[in-house]
């Protein structure tokens, strides 16, 4: 079963706790399926959890940098909040959206092209 960076980071860190998944479960307050979801990108990570592995492993800097990279690299699904956008906005998140599974790499590329212009 394929792990994300999250859940390599998680292991290792397992591991040199000599602790096993249900102990971190417990720590976290949920089941150990979830954890396991989490850990193998079918949920993304709570926000919540930096703070507590940070405090829970005493985490260096260096640490924290890598788990909140291994965090942003096992991102599964992202929300977006419509609730200021404008009807415009609103059209383009949703066509994005139903476009998206079909989007090659050469129309993403142009597309981060654009919205980079736009945040100059």
């Amino acid at each position: 079963m394929p792990y994300t960076k999250f859940g390599e980071f998680m292991r290792v860190q397992r591991v040199k706790n000599h602790e096993v998944m249900g102990d971190i479960a417990k720590f976290l307050g949920v089941k150990i399926p979830f954890i396991s979801a989490v850990e193998n990108g079918k949920r993304n990570v709570p926000e919540d959890w930096f703070a507590l592995l940070v405090e829970h492993y005493r985490l260096s800097e260096s640490e924290q940098n890598e788990l909140r990279q291994a965090i942003e690299d096992s991102k599964t699904q992202a929300k977006i909040n419509l609730v200021l956008a404008t009807p415009c906005q609103r059209r383009a998140a949703l066509q994005f959206q139903r476009s998206f599974e079909n989007l090659d790499d050469e129309t993403a590329n142009e597309i981060l092209k654009l919205l980079r212009k736009e945040n100059t």
